[in-house]
């Protein structure tokens, strides 16, 4: 693979509702090169499914709103929405710096929120497109991993 020497990404989740998915995801992420994990109007405590203690590694940030996040977005780092509408994963050129953000286990992402992104994406599926959100963050990060976009 060919990586270059720059560039971050954090994930997060939009008002999550199960912790469980949020420990995989933070496995996942801290497998997968994130710079960070972060919420969106959930406090989590515990993470069962952490066997890794990723906690140690990347933090966790939580944020009460859509707006606080993007107030604290960093310099030329673009919002990328996980969401059903997007364009295919498979055909996105992944920005050096993101910040990819997925929808609840039961809602998704709002319209109000997807259009406050720089981007959206979705994961083609063989069946319905609708994946676990821990899952769906793991695939996208993955993605980004064999594409060559270091972190």
């Amino acid at each position: 693979m060919n990586f270059s020497n720059r560039g971050f990404f954090e994930i997060g989740i939009y008002h999550g509702k199960a912790e469980v998915n949020l420990g995989t995801l933070w496995r996942s992420a801290y497998q997968l090169g994130a710079a960070g994990i972060f919420t969106i109007g959930r406090r989590y405590k515990t993470q069962s499914s952490d066997t890794v203690k990723a906690w140690r590694h990347i933090p966790l940030r939580q944020y009460d709103s859509i707006d606080q996040l993007i107030e604290t977005l960093p310099n030329s780092c673009p919002l990328v929405g996980i969401e059903m509408c997007g364009q295919p994963v498979s055909t996105f050129s992944h920005p050096e710096r993101a910040c990819y953000l997925l929808g609840a286990e039961d809602h998704g992402l709002p319209s109000e929120v997807i259009r406050r992104c720089h981007y959206a994406i979705s994961i083609e599926s063989m069946r319905t497109a609708s994946f676990n959100v821990a899952v769906a963050g793991s695939i996208v990060m993955y993605d980004r991993m064999v594409k060559g976009i270091k972190s």
